[in-house]
C-alpha cells in the first residue's frame, strides 16, 4: 500500500505544509520512523523527535509552532492521535480484508451467510445461525446454534459464541474470548453439595463494542447479560450472569463484575476492579484499579478508590496518612514518654 501525502491529506481535511507528492508505505513512531514512513505528533515529550526524524510524513495538531527547520512533510490537524487512528483503522481493514469461505470450515445447510462473509478454515458454524453481510469469522472459531451476528463483525482466531447469543454490528471479538458460557449458578443442599442451576438466558452484545482476548461473558440464568453499545472491554476481563454494562462504558484488565451488577453508561473502570453482584454503579462513575465495590454508587461522575471503595479525595488522603504512620507512631511514642515522665514528677513531688 501506498499513497502521497496529498491524498493522506484530503483523507483528514488536514492542512499540507511540503511537498504534497512525497509517497508513504508504512506507519511507524516519529522517533523510530524512515524514510517512507507517516507519523505523528501528539504529545509534547516527544516534540524534540520532529526536528530529527526519518519520516517522509508527519501528522501534527493544528496549533503546534515549529521553530526549527524539519525534512518531513507535515499534515495539520485538529486532532493528531485521533487523525493517526483513522489511518491505523484504515491500514487494517485493508490488510484484514478478507472473503470468501475457506475449506475444511463446517457451516450447517440451516445457517444462514451474509454477502462478503469470511469464513475461515476449521471455524465452526451452527445451525440457524445467522452471519451479518461483510462480517469475518476466523479460523477455529464456533459459532453455536441460533446465534445472530450482525454486519461488519469480526471474530478473531478461537471465539466461541454458545447458543442464543446476539452480537451487534461491528463488533469486534478477539481470540479465545467466551461469549455465553454458564453463569456461575449452584444451588446449596443440606448434605454441603451444590446442584447447578440450568442457564438457560443469553448474552446480548449491541453495536461497536470490542472485547479484548480471553474475556469471558457468562450467559443470563434467565433473560440476559447485556453489553451495551459502544463498550470496550479489556483482555481477561470476566463479567458475571445477568450483569449489565452500560453504553460507552471502557473497563480494564483483570476486572470481575459479578452477578446482576448493572454499571451506568460511560463510566471508567480500572484494573483489577471487583464488583459485586446485585448493586448498581450511576452514570459516569470511575473507579481506580484494584478497588473494591461493595455497594452501589448513585451519585453520577464520582471518582472512587480503595477496598473497600470510598470517595477518591477520601482513599488518596487515606495513602498520605497512612505513609505518615511510622512517623506518628514514634511521636505517639514520644508524647507517651513525656506523659509519663510528667506523672512521676507529679507523684514525687506529692
Amino acid at each position: 500500500m501506498q499513497f502521497t501525502a496529498k491524498e493522506i491529506s484530503l483523507l483528514l481535511n488536514g492542512d499540507l505544509e511540503g511537498n504534497p507528492d512525497v509517497k508513504v508505505h508504512q506507519l511507524a513512531k516519529i522517533e523510530e520512523a524512515q524514510e517512507g514512513s507517516l507519523s505523528f505528533l501528539a504529545n509534547p515529550k516527544y516534540e524534540a523527535f520532529l526536528y530529527t526524524t526519518n519520516a517522509s510524513v508527519v501528522i501534527v495538531n493544528q496549533d503546534l509552532i515549529i521553530d526549527k527547520p524539519i525534512s518531513a512533510t507535515i499534515i495539520r490537524v485538529k486532532d493528531a492521535y485521533s487523525s493517526f487512528s483513522i489511518l491505523l483503522d484504515k491500514y487494517n481493514s485493508i490488510k484484514l480484508d478478507k472473503k470468501g469461505i475457506e475449506e475444511l470450515s463446517f457451516i450447517h445447510p440451516k445457517a444462514k451467510i451474509g454477502k462478503d462473509v469470511y469464513i475461515g478454515a476449521f471455524a465452526y458454524i451452527a445451525a440457524g445461525a445467522v452471519i451479518g453481510d461483510g462480517s469475518k469469522i476466523y479460523p477455529h472459531c464456533y459459532v453455536g446454534d441460533d446465534v445472530k451476528i450482525g454486519r461488519q463483525s469480526t471474530l478473531h482466531s478461537g471465539v466461541k459464541i454458545y447458543h442464543d447469543c446476539v452480537i451487534g454490528n461491528r463488533v469486534t471479538l478477539h481470540s479465545s474470548t467466551v461469549i455465553g458460557s454458564d453463569g456461575f449458578g449452584f444451588a446449596p443442599q443440606a448434605n454441603g453439595e451444590y446442584t447447578k442451576v440450568s442457564q438457560i438466558g443469553n448474552v446480548i452484545i449491541e453495536d461497536d463494542v470490542e472485547i479484548g482476548a480471553n474475556t469471558c461473558i457468562d450467559r443470563a440464568t434467565m433473560g440476559s447479560t447485556v453489553i451495551k453499545k459502544g463498550v470496550k472491554l479489556d483482555n481477561l476481563i470476566q463479567i458475571a450472569h445477568n450483569a449489565e454494562i452500560g453504553q460507552n462504558t471502557v473497563i480494564a484488565s483483570q476486572t470481575g463484575v459479578s452477578g446482576s451488577a448493572k454499571i451506568g453508561e460511560s463510566s471508567i473502570i480500572g484494573g483489577q476492579v471487583g464488583i459485586v453482584g446485585h448493586i448498581t454503579l450511576a452514570k459516569g462513575t470511575q473507579i481506580q484499579a484494584k478497588s473494591g465495590i461493595n455497594k452501589s454508587i448513585e451519585e453520577e461522575g464520582k471518582k472512587w478508590g480503595g477496598a473497600p471503595a470510598t470517595s477518591y479525595q477520601n482513599y488518596m488522603r487515606s495513602q498520605v496518612i497512612i505513609q505518615r504512620l511510622p512517623e506518628m507512631e514514634r511521636k505517639i511514642e514520644d508524647l507517651q514518654k513525656a506523659l509519663a515522665a510528667l506523672l512521676e514528677n507529679s507523684v514525687q513531688k506529692k
